[in-house]
């Protein structure tokens, strides 16, 4: 038996002539935990993608060698038959369907007579879901009725249900709560008691450090190391994959805070589908020219549901006052809020954020396009020099900017997004969940951007559920907590703890 389950060798792949990873090694023993750590575009998931047959054998070069032979996969549904599956950062999943039907999807069990056995498919669905922990998912219930946390372990649950023997999860717990991600980690500390082997692809190094035995680091498509994480610390794993020491993440620069240039005043918003259920609950709130202001919680406590009143797009029953720059506004769309001078980066960039199948370029000039029209048609010339631009100041690893963007990797899209949203010139700009999926080198470049907008007198709203996040660049903090606003409180010796009692209730509400 080889020492190696899984042995990538010398892989190259390319794009028009581009060499997204150029010669990399990847070694996977039996009951290991590898963790893949590289900046967004260092070529992870095109590494991912060659390994599980989404880019079939003969599309790229290089050996990849399986259980000690050689693996020349045309499909995934050959190498997960071999046993290796993926699940992939946006989940796979057909809303529509039941959580049982999602996990034997185009494996259905069968009668004699040819139907799908749902007697069996829906017993064995809550046998693995009783081994993830999870006895209370009803397994005949549409997935959609789950929250994205439950749905990626149910996406686990798909691929025990495939006897995977390497299991490949790529950022899988950026849409987490706490309590989800530590259940995830514990499941695949279980894995690999079993003798199952992981690559885990994460930004957060802190779930590396815990789980990883060995580490291996990508930067520009190229192996850099390969070493046990008994032997690196979260700080040498950062400087491996940046090419460069990294002593403050949080590149806080001097600004001047102004007047008072955005109001909320006693905001309240309905769930869409359950018109008795408020989510947001009598808010009111200040925002002062060149402010950071940080908006902190627990999942559920109606901070992106403000967010989307904010900008116009929530589309059930809501009340209150906006005032812009001393004024009363109305904002009954997202354009509204552009013209008005409020942009937002929304929480779910593949949903809200991006046309997958345009132009990187043309997702970036799509909010103010009439500024290169002349006489009913655009200047291309004069729309591609702002697009280069762009592409510069924001570090945006693309080939070239047509590219559709949903060939590049989800930080890049991320860039994009934010670039598209900068480039009305808000006076507001509203952040929800900015850094998501982001690796460290591209999360230090968001943060010194929004520095840099502050200074220039830009009003800044940031949603986060990342404390370090939060306290790291806000000028001020609030907390929100079952949709009411539980604390409002200046980040001068602030801790996490406090936030947290705050959420929770445990403290009454503190004015700034």
């Amino acid at each position: 038996m080889a020492d190696y389950l899984l042995e990538m060798r010398g892989i190259i792949k390319e794009f028009s002539g581009v060499r997204a990873i150029d010669g990399i090694d990847l070694t996977v023993r039996p009951g290991e935990c590898v963790g893949l750590c590289g900046e967004n575009g260092a070529g992870k998931s095109t590494l991912m993608k060659v390994l599980s047959a989404v880019y079939p054998h003969g599309t790229w070069e290089g050996t990849i060698l399986w259980d000690g032979r050689e693996l020349k996969a045309r499909s995934i549904r050959e190498t997960e038959e071999a046993g290796i599956v993926i699940i992939h950062q946006e989940l796979m999943m057909v809303p529509h369907l039941s959580v049982a039907e999602n996990i034997f999807l185009g494996s259905e069990p069968t009668t004699f007579g040819g139907f799908v056995d749902y007697d069996a498919m829906n017993a064995r669905a809550a046998e693995l879901m009783k081994q993830l922990k999870m006895p209370d998912v009803n397994v005949a219930l549409p997935v959609m009725a789950y929250s994205g946390g439950k749905q990626q372990l149910i996406e686990i649950a798909k691929a025990l249900n495939k006897n995977a023997r390497l299991l490949i999860l790529d950022e899988p717990t950026s849409a987490l709560t706490a309590a989800e991600t530590r259940t995830l980690l514990d499941l695949v500390k279980e894995f690999k008691a079993r003798g199952m082997a992981c690559v885990y692809i994460s930004h957060k190094l802190d779930e590396v450090a815990e789980i990883a035995d060995t580490v291996t680091v990508i930067r520009d498509g190229t192996h850099v190391a390969t070493l046990p994480m008994a032997d690196l610390d979260t700080d040498r794993i950062i400087t491996m994959m940046v090419g460069r020491e990294m002593k403050n993440l949080y590149p806080r620069t001097p600004h001047e805070i102004g007047e008072v240039v955005f109001e909320a005043r006693d905001v309240s918003v309905w769930d869409t589908t359950n018109t008795e259920r408020k989510l947001v609950d009598g808010v009111s709130f200040q925002l002062r020219r060149g402010e950071i202001l940080g908006i902190a919680g627990l999942v559920g406590a109606g901070r992106t549901e403000l967010a989307s009143h904010l900008f116009g797009c929530w589309r059930g029953e809501h009340v209150g006052e906006i005032r812009l720059e001393g004024r009363p506004i109305r904002v009954h769309s997202p354009l509204d809020a552009v013209r008005l001078g409020i942009c937002m980066v929304p929480e779910d960039r593949k949903r809200h954020g991006i046309v997958p199948l345009m132009g990187v370029g043309h997702n970036i000039t799509m909010s103010v396009l009439k500024r290169y029209t002349r006489s009913g048609l655009i200047d291309d010339e004069d729309e591609l020099a702002a697009i280069q631009a762009e592409i510069l100041r924001m570090k945006i690893k693309t080939a070239q900017p047509l590219l559709p963007i949903a060939s590049l990797s989800g930080g890049n899209q991320q860039k994009a997004v934010v670039a598209k949203m900068l480039m009305p010139e808000p006076k507001v700009l509203i952040l929800d969940e900015p850094t998501r999926g982001v690796d460290v080198g591209a999360k230090y470049e968001i943060y010194k951007l929004i520095f840099d907008l502050a200074e220039q007198g830009v009003a800044v709203l940031m949603i986060s559920s990342e404390l370090p996040e939060v306290l790291g660049i806000s000028d001020r903090v609030l907390v929100m907590g079952e949709g009411k606003l539980r604390g409002d409180f200046p980040n001068t010796g602030l801790s996490q703890e406090k936030i947290l009692a705050a959420a929770l209730g445990k403290q009454d509400k503190v004015a700034a």
